[in-house]
């Protein structure tokens, strides 16, 4: 018979019965060598294997007619079961061993497929054919006779290609420390090091695989697996490590039914073998269900599950995502077969896809992708509650959490609304709607504590309205409508909820439902459903506090959510709104500045015919132009170009159709009229151009096509700017606008100056007779005096152009003849106005304008023909005559007894024209300078007109860059105007002033600084923003430690101390000190404003200096009684206390939280690890620095100022308890020298500590009382004047600076800060620890009731101890159940150090030696 035959083969007889025995003794766990004879024997032929398999096959058929049983034929001719199991076992073992060759893995393979086939053959059990050691085995043999290398090698070329390339040549070292993804072990690749696996070995190994696999699948067809789980769980495993195996060639299908042998690749054997899992045949119930979800769980998540081992990412290669996608195809297949047993578990599936979510941004968009085409399997019911639990998961404490919440929600948004049926629960049907995932999961996020995740709230809200779904762009206009819209359920979150301390989470969950209720979430209200009306201008007022939020991420999130509200017509593209983007393409940080012009693209892209958000477009990328970053001024360009400049065609070609030639003219248009004050920034894009060659002469003759027409303006506007650098003008197409120009009156001024321009740039290529009548043509336009400002000024620019020539004394000649010839003519003109006998009153007003004016530019070219007269010309115009003006050729008086510019009939803008030529005036005749300087700082003393006075403002900053030393003594009447009645003013003159400084023509000398200072609390919004700017973005860069250099000096300025024998000491009039004089309790608010400013914009190292610096120049002062204690010195006093407890002035290092977004790489957990040291370094040394110089001053002034009984004392105890915070458990070792000292200020933060407490408890009942949560916290009588600072803050600064935290919107549950809350106690009136032995009731939230438990004591061993954080004011929930169980305090109440402390009590306890002495001495 041929399967004795083959039987034989093996050499069964040969084996003796000892070893046999001794295999099924070792449980085949391991087994010792065979006869080398008889192995070599059997080897001798290499199918010997798979000859017996294929005549076993047959027997293994029960379709087929066997006459007799196998076993039956084998027991008639004498061959062993059991030693025929013991022989196959040794070569599977043999191919588990240390590096295997290849005849060890195939014979294994073969081997463990035969021993599969055994026992599909009827009577295998009887015949006691079962092992479930060795069928575990035999399940394990693919993946370890498959060479592992190769996968490995797989893996970490794709995990490397993530990483980026390596330097060719030079050997890239690996991580020290592995992420998640990089987790694997490599024990057993390092053995199989050094071996080679060629094609066809690995084409054989293959082989072998899939016949063990088909052979396992005919097994599991018959052979129930009900009674085995760990052998159930060895087939999961193994299928579902095969998934990804190989690539599958086309797409897999799972509802055609195939035969086994049908099956080519190893996934689509694996998903068939998974499938026979999830029958009935293998178990009742969902058992084998559930093991098959659980292994495919991994595989959707994109990880590895290893044993002893939490799982670990793999990398995310082509065959990993097609095995992800494989799996989600597989489970809704069985969704559909066996629909009501496996809804549960698809429940639960959904559940751990949420829970084992990464933070990595391409897993988590994997993951809801997966979650969303699993939900769509489920019936409504289901789904709204898998929505709920979704809603639930979404305000956990986790940011990884709520971040997958919000793509979740994002895929569901992007699926059909579903339709209520009958099988969904009444309070189920919310959960159903769009507008639920919009509100309550997307919209409520937007205020999140993490950046983060505020920043990918708003960047969903955003793409809700790009979804093709009607339902999600509806929900979002439902926000921002002025009827209001209600959100169905309160998702509010605090801070202090989210910092509650986390227990530890096992990193393998069983596969279970999650109960989230019983989870760590980060709400304790109930679900309530709510209607809260969110009107437009508050949610639009939100979205501009996201604009300047402190991350920039967020940032760039809330701009892309701006636009798309724009974009859509959710929000009106007014002005207002469109400033948000424009503002930010000044933003402090790069990357949100080209977000900015990239929305502003977008927007432009979107509404191309809107002139609003043509106007926004320009205003925000113009100015960008000149940034200081390179790449920004690059991403400017390339939008100007791509918008306006490559849109310029020749008017033959100009289509009204064509929106983007359409879109560049209107731009250019919008240039010519109302964004006029941006041609600075159009003419640096055409400097940056012009050497590149860009513009050819075919784009030039475009342009001169459109000089005629509706965008002649445009186009002279683009002439103006390229002319200088262009090719070859067609001069005779400009000499003709020229000519209908000047035979035409003035209809655009801003053409003609344009005009004007290119005729000036191509002066040089003319001949002289044309150029000679073009400059008649101009004398002659000059002369009329009907020209506006601007063209006279552009016409005179165009003239000196036309006389300059190689020859300098040609060039000047020509000047004199020419701008002589129209100084001469203003001359004759003001003579006649002010020598008429009738005085002012025929005067025409626009006409002299226009003679003093021309005066002013002409005299700027012909200094030597500008004459004595002329200047008391322009003084009479300024003044009234107090003595003739003398005739031509007479000397003018030496001296002119002038004090200022008194007020004379002659109307204001004349007054305040004749100031700008009296300035042109001076800035070429130095002795006329010296005479009007001081006439100019006394009219901005007793000055009355405004314009006036601004005018002075221009004058003199002007000559202080050509009479620097000179002009320099008068810049204390300059800054003087910082503080003047007129906005327009004081705003003129921070600008003036911010110039002079950055080119250092002014040096911060006197008291310049403060006067800039103060004007950071200016009454107007706008120019406190722009002082900030002009401080920290220009000035500060400049002179880094201005700040620092200052800020003692603040101190004694603001208050007007000037007591002390080093500061505040600088020359001043009566006048300027009440000007900007900040003292007093009204002006507490202003000077902290100044405070916290400055140091916000210290660094570290200035922070300390300037601690140990005001503690030896003002307080150690005090102590030396080298500065009186009076009422001037309390005040100062008062106010150093409160700047000493300033949260800025705490060290960034060491108040710096730790970060709550997780690190992804390597640099990120470096650095934090760095900062851990930092941080521990700094507080060393700030402590060393503490003990050494500021406790023994502290100490001796409480002395002093408790002698005196002074007010200060208060706030020397709240800096004292606001720096102690840091120092909490070291009180009594620090202030060692004075005990009582000691005592009060640790029983001070005892105190504040129950305040805290029962400040949550009021909060929290209130919350649970409503349902409603205050939009504001209490914040009356606000008595520190750093709290008041705090609380009148400003609203956040526009574009130009750096945003600021805002808290305003935090929640409602937010605890104050604490160092305000200490100084608030203080001021209360806590000064000294209260005598009462009453305190309200506060209940630990621990699982245990401690007795007697102090409120500062923690339960147990607690990290990152926070004052409050682990105490709450709600009472345990688990006592409501218990009956007749008085509930007891669990805090002590702590006496005060002012009462005299009880004996102790003298305990009857004796030592048990002692007894034992007595008890010898009584026998």
């Amino acid at each position: 018979m041929e399967l004795i035959r083959a039987v034989q083969l093996l050499k069964l007889n040969s084996v003796s019965t000892a070893w046999v025995d001794a295999v099924w003794d070792f449980e085949f766990t391991h087994t010792e060598p065979l006869d080398p004879v008889i192995e070599e024997e059997i080897k001798e032929d290499p199918d010997v294997f798979k000859a017996v398999y294929t005549q076993l096959l047959t027997f293994s058929n029960e379709d087929e007619d066997n006459t007799q049983s196998v076993w039956v034929v084998f027991g008639e001719n004498g061959v062993s079961a059991k030693t025929l199991v013991a022989v196959l076992s040794y070569f599977i073992l043999s191919a588990k061993a240390k590096s295997p060759s290849l005849e060890q893995r195939l014979c294994g393979l073969q081997a463990a497929s035969l021993y599969l086939l055994l026992l599909k053959i009827p009577g295998s059990v009887a015949n006691k054919v079962y092992h479930q050691i060795l069928f575990d085995t035999c399940l394990n043999m693919p993946l370890k006779c498959w060479p592992q290398d190769s996968g490995k090698k797989r893996k970490k070329d794709s995990l490397k290609s993530s990483q980026g390339d390596p330097k060719p040549g030079k050997r890239s070292k690996p991580p020290k420390k592995m992420s998640d993804e990089m987790e694997i072990d490599d024990d057993e690749d390092d053995e199989e090091e050094g071996m080679y696996f060629s094609a066809q070995d690995l084409l054989k190994l293959r082989e072998g695989v899939v016949l063990l696999v088909r052979t396992l699948l005919r097994l599991l067809e018959k052979f129930s697996l009900r009674d085995k789980p760990q052998s159930a769980d060895s087939c999961v495993q193994l299928f579902t490590e095969l998934t990804n195996f190989e690539p599958v060639i086309g797409d897999l299908s799972f509802s055609q039914e195939r035969n086994v042998d049908q099956l080519e690749s190893l996934p689509e054997l694996s998903y068939h073998g998974l499938g026979l899992l999830c029958s009935t045949i293998h178990g009742e119930g969902d058992e084998c269900r559930r093991r098959v979800f659980r292994k495919l769980l991994y595989v959707i998540l994109m990880m590895k599950t290893q044993e002893r081992s939490k799982p670990c990412l793999l990398a995310s290669t082509q065959a990993v995502c097609g095995a992800r996608d494989h799996a989600i195809l597989f489970i809704s297949h069985i969704v559909d077969e066996q629909r009501e047993a496996t809804l549960p578990l698809l429940r639960i599936l959904v559940q751990h896809i949420c829970h084992q979510m990464v933070e990595k941004s391409e897993y988590r968009a994997s993951g809801a992708q997966a979650v969303g085409k699993l939900m769509a399997k489920m019936p409504c019911q289901d789904y709204a509650a898998i929505v709920k639990w979704v809603y639930n998961y979404s305000r956990n404490n986790k940011v990884a959490f709520r971040m997958f919440a919000l793509d979740v929600a994002m895929v569901l948004l992007g699926q059909s609304e579903r339709e209520l049926d009958d099988t969904v629960d009444p309070e189920m049907a919310v959960f159903l709607s769009h507008k639920f995932l919009v509100h309550n999961i997307v919209y409520n996020h937007r205020n999140d504590v993490s950046p983060t995740v505020r920043g990918h709230a708003l960047h969903c809200l955003a793409q809700c309205l790009e979804l093709g779904s009607q339902n999600a762009t509806k929900c979002v206009h439902e926000l921002f409508s002025n009827t209001g819209a209600q959100t169905m359920l309160d998702s509010a979150r605090s801070e202090q909820t989210l910092k509650r301390r986390e227990t530890g989470q096992k990193s393998a969950l069983t596969f279970r439902t999650i109960e989230l209720t019983k989870h760590k979430s980060i709400t304790t209200t109930h679900r309530s459903v709510m209607n809260t009306s969110l009107q437009n201008e508050e949610t639009l007022a939100l979205f501009k506090k996201h604009v300047s939020d402190p991350k920039t991420n967020a940032r760039k999130s809330a701009l892309e959510t701006v636009m798309s509200l724009l974009k859509h017509g959710v929000i009106s593209c007014s002005a207002e709104n469109l400033s948000i983007l424009s503002e930010r393409c000044r933003d402090p940080a790069v990357s949100v500045k080209k977000k900015a012009m990239q929305c502003l693209m977008d927007l432009l892209a979107a509404l191309p015919e809107n002139r609003e958000v043509q106007e926004a477009w320009l205003r925000g990328v113009l100015p960008a132009v000149m940034d200081s970053e390179s790449s920004v001024q690059e991403k400017a360009l390339e939008c100007l170009d791509h918008v306006v400049i490559t849109h310029i065609k020749t008017q033959g070609k100009y289509r009204d159709g064509d929106t983007s030639q359409r879109l560049a003219w209107d731009l250019l248009g919008l240039m010519c009229e109302k964004c006029q004050d941006l041609s600075r920034y159009f003419s640096k894009a055409f400097s940056v151009w012009a050497p590149q060659q860009k513009f050819t002469p075919a784009f030039v003759n475009s342009l001169l096509s459109h000089t005629e027409g509706e965008r002649a303006a445009a186009a002279w506007l683009l002439l103006a700017k390229i002319a200088s650098c262009s090719p070859k003008l067609n001069y005779g197409t400009v000499l003709d606008t020229w000519e209908n120009t000047i035979r035409s009156p003035v209809v655009s001024v801003t053409m003609t100056c344009h005009i004007l321009s290119v005729m000036g740039d191509i002066a040089s290529n003319l001949n002289d007779d044309t150029k000679a009548r073009i400059v008649d043509d101009l004398m002659g336009w000059l002369k009329t005096f009907s020209l506006p400002l601007e063209v006279i000024s552009s016409c005179v620019d165009t003239l000196v152009r036309f006389g300059r020539s190689d020859n300098t004394q040609d060039t000047l000649g020509f000047l004199d003849r020419f701008c002589g010839e129209l100084v001469s003519v203003c001359e004759s003109y003001l003579s006649s106005v002010i020598l008429q006998e009738k005085g002012d009153m025929d005067i025409n007003e626009d006409l002299l304008v226009k003679h003093l004016y021309t005066l002013g530019v002409a005299s700027l070219h012909c200094p030597s023909k500008v004459g004595k007269r002329i200047f008391l010309l322009v003084q009479s115009v300024l003044t009234p005559s107090e003595q003739q003006v003398p005739a031509e050729g007479n000397e003018l008086p030496a001296s002119q007894p002038l004090s200022q510019f008194k007020p004379n009939s002659m109307p204001t803008v004349v007054r305040a024209h004749a100031v700008i030529t009296l300035g042109k005036l001076c800035l070429q005749h130095e002795e006329l300078m010296l005479k009007y300087l001081p006439v100019f700082a006394r009219e901005l003393e007793v000055g009355t007109e405004l314009a006036v006075r601004s005018n002075v403002v221009v004058v003199m900053c002007d000559l202080c860059v050509r009479y620097t030393n000179t002009v320099s003594r008068y810049i204390p009447n300059i800054s003087a105007c910082l503080r003047d009645k007129e906005a327009i003013v004081r705003e003129q003159t921070l600008i003036m002033l911010t110039n002079l400084l950055q080119e250092e023509y002014v040096k911060w000398k006197g008291a310049l600084f403060f006067r800039f200072a103060v004007a950071l609390v200016d009454p107007d919004p706008a120019i406190a923003e722009l002082c900030e700017y002009c401080l920290v973005d220009l000035l500060l860069k400049k002179s880094p430690l201005m700040f620092s250099q200052h800020f003692i000096e603040c101190i004694f300025h603001f208050n007007s101390y000037e007591k002390h024998k080093k500061y505040n000491k600088f020359p001043q009039t009566e006048s300027e000190k009440s000007k900007f004089s900040l003292r007093g309790l009204q002006n507490q608010g202003k000077r902290f404003r100044i405070y916290r400013f400055l140091l916000k914009n210290f660094t570290d190292e200035q922070r300390f200096n300037i601690t140990s610096k005001i503690c030896q120049d003002i307080l150690a002062s005090f102590v030396d009684s080298e500065l009186p204690l009076d009422s001037q010195g309390s005040e100062l006093l008062a106010d150093t206390f409160d700047i000493l407890s300033l949260k800025e002035m705490k060290l960034t290092a060491i108040s710096g939280q730790a970060a709550e977004e997780p690190q992804e790489d390597e640099m990120a957990m470096a650095k934090a690890v760095l900062q851990v040291a930092q941080k521990k370094l700094v507080s060393q040394v700030q402590k060393r620095n503490f003990v050494e110089n500021v406790i023994p001053i502290i100490i001796s002034l409480k002395n002093m100022l408790e002698e005196q009984h002074s007010p200060v004392l208060k706030h020397l105890m709240a800096y004292l308890q606001v720096t102690m915070q840091d120092y909490r458990s070291e009180v009594k070792e620090l202030f060692a020298a004075d005990e009582q000292l000691a005592a009060e200020v640790e029983y001070n933060l005892k105190q504040f500590e129950k305040e805290k407490q029962q400040e949550e408890q009021q909060q929290m009942e209130k919350q649970l009382a409503n349902f409603i949560m205050s939009p504001r916290q209490n914040s009356n009588a606000v008595a520190s004047p750093a709290q008041a600072a705090n609380v009148g803050r400003q609203t956040p600064r526009g574009g130009f600076a750096t945003p600021l935290h805002a808290h305003a919107n935090k929640g409602p549950a937010q605890t104050p800060k604490s160092s305000d809350a200490l100084r608030r106690r203080t001021y209360a009136g806590m000064l000294t620890p209260v005598r009462s032995h009453s305190s309200p009731t506060v209940f630990s939230t621990g699982r245990g009731k401690q007795i007697g438990r102090a409120i500062s004591t923690p339960q147990a061993s607690i990290n990152e101890v926070t004052f409050g954080e682990q105490v709450s004011a709600i009472c345990n929930e688990t006592r409501r159940g218990s009956k007749g169980v008085e509930e007891e305090e669990s805090v002590l109440h702590l006496m005060s150090p002012e009462q005299q402390k009880p004996v102790p009590r003298q305990w009857n306890v004796e030592s048990p030696l002692v007894q034992k002495r007595r008890t010898k001495k009584r026998i």
